[in-house]
């Protein structure tokens, strides 16, 4: 996120895991340039595939930090490398400059999950699995960082050791345009298993759980709104920024998403793609052993979740093909002929293990609650529709999220293209449904949260700094009397899925 003056515009960046994206939005909110690097087809050199490298264990994975990388991911700058960022010479590409730099030089990523001991640590050092989500909004998950450093301090003690600041790829980006270690944000300092939401501060407990001197080595957390600084004479003097330009600090994927999306203060985003995943924005947040909560990335006072639910699109076509002739009009012609509430069926639809919550199999059950083998092709559609969001509005109203006259809801992702579908949504959830066009939204967002850094000094609001962005299309609104008939249902829905959780569960919990 820097702001550039020669036309008054914000560029916003984003580091993914296969490629970074630029873009440039003027003070209108226009995107008026786009540009991108993609790891494996421009940086061959680096010969990762997807943006990574898997180890042999097949749960390692690494990116090279020289070529850099996503969310959850973590930088380990070796002892002398500020000195090198604050002195770098115009002459040469950063790369050749910061090359000694790093303690660790294959960082690990999101996806890698091979810290499942030093998870467990985590949570048994704070009194459990819940305890550590009520302090750090998520219970402890592999890829979150606190777990990934206490893996590398425990596993090369040496490295750590010569580590003098430890870097998000987002703070990690941001210090490579600061010429300075920038801090971490709030909002992505939030997936760590190590800030405390509340106050906002690291948990002593939690840096202790993970390895020593790990506070002095992250440095103090800052609002996500701060400007961190001005612009690195490097980028001046090689690439003609202007000397005035600030850095705001960099955030991760998410939080930069909710940003672009423009949420508002009881608004939810649902995008519905392989697995299909939830954006809430909370005023009190009641962390839970599910999903996630971060200080949200626009408002300091308020909150952020995050829900994954794994069984999504390839559900919904598994289903078409099974039921309605691998038609999707024969799809949406069953939700249109059958009646809200689907005569008191519902159906439960995992065919792979679900994360929200974790169940397996397809288990239907009839309005008297008896569980049935099968049900009219038509009534199965609509069963799987209904069940998927109001799993959705549960697991939603468990963080804390309350539907208010306000709420918009804003789909995304390939079923939002689906009339039927999204009015099953608005009827479910009560509010009305916006589709918008989201193919850059953590990009454009970080754009949006540059113009708003620039101005949180006034304490403007974000949402008056985001007023002239184009705004979301109307796609449904809730059928009169559909909340009536679903305040019984998900009563109902709630109970059920309760009991084929109890059904379900493997011998061993």
């Amino acid at each position: 996120m820097a702001e550039h003056s020669a036309r008054h515009c914000c560029l916003g960046w984003d580091f993914s895991t296969q490629q970074v994206k630029v873009v440039a939005v003027d003070a209108e909110l226009n995107v008026f340039y786009e540009d991108s690097v993609h790891f494996d087809r421009d940086l061959p050199e680096f010969r990762t595939q997807g943006g990574v490298h898997v180890h042999e264990d097949g749960l390692t994975v690494t990116s090279p930090v020289l070529m850099w990388v996503q969310q959850h991911g973590s930088v380990y700058w070796k002892a002398g490398a500020n000195q090198v960022l604050m002195s770098l010479t115009p002459d040469l590409l950063l790369r050749e400059q910061l090359q000694a730099c790093f303690s660790i030089s294959d960082s690990p990523v999101w996806m890698d999950s091979s810290t499942t001991a030093q998870c467990r640590q985590l949570e048994a050092t704070v009194g459990g699995a819940q305890a550590l989500s009520s302090l750090t909004g998520s219970r402890a998950y592999e890829r979150f960082t606190g777990n990934q450093i206490a893996k590398i301090y425990q596993k090369n003690p040496e490295a750590y050791s010569r580590t003098e600041r430890i870097s998000l790829v987002s703070s990690f980006a941001a210090s490579l345009f600061l010429g300075s270690y920038s801090p971490i944000d709030h909002s992505d300092g939030s997936g760590m298993n190590l800030l405390q939401i509340q106050d906002k501060v690291w948990s002593q407990a939690c840096l202790g759980a993970c390895a020593p001197g790990l506070e002095e080595k992250l440095g103090q957390p800052v609002p996500s709104c701060s400007v961190v600084g001005a612009i690195s004479s490097y980028f001046v003097q090689r690439y003609g920024f202007p000397a005035g330009c600030k850095v705001v600090a960099f955030t991760g994927d998410n939080p930069a998403s909710l940003a672009g999306m423009r949420l508002e203060e009881g608004d939810i985003a649902v995008s519905l793609g392989t697995s299909d995943t939830l954006f809430l924005w909370l005023q009190e947040p009641m962390p839970a052993l599910e999903g996630h909560i971060f200080c949200n990335p626009v408002d300091p006072q308020h909150y952020m979740a995050l829900l994954c639910f794994k069984n999504g699109s390839l559900m919904r076509e598994k289903i078409r093909d099974e039921s309605a002739s691998r038609s999707w009009s024969e799809f949406s012609k069953a939700l249109r002929s059958t009646e809200l509430g689907n005569g008191g069926n519902l159906g439960f639809y995992f065919d792979v293990m679900e994360i929200t919550p974790e169940i397996i199999g397809r288990h239907r059950f009839n309005a008297e609650n008896h569980e049935v083998s099968a049900f009219p092709w038509d009534v199965e559609i609509r069963a799987l529709i209904e069940g998927q969001f109001m799993a959705k509005k549960i697991h939603a109203e468990g963080l804390g999220y309350r539907v208010m006259p306000k709420t918009k809801i804003l789909a995304t992702g390939g079923a939002s293209h689906n009339k039927d579908i999204l009015q099953v949504l608005a009827d479910v959830f009560g509010a009305p449904v916006y589709v918008i066009d989201t193919a850059n939204s953590a990009c454009v967002g970080s754009a949006y949260r540059a113009f708003h850094g620039l101005a949180a000094g006034t304490n403007m609001p974000f949402s008056e700094v985001v007023k002239l962005a184009p705004n979301p299309r109307l796609a449904a609104t809730p059928t009169p009397g559909a909340f009536q008939v679903y305040e019984a249902l998900l009563q109902r829905y709630a109970v059920l899925e309760q009991r084929v959780l109890t059904q379900t569960r493997r011998p061993s919990e």
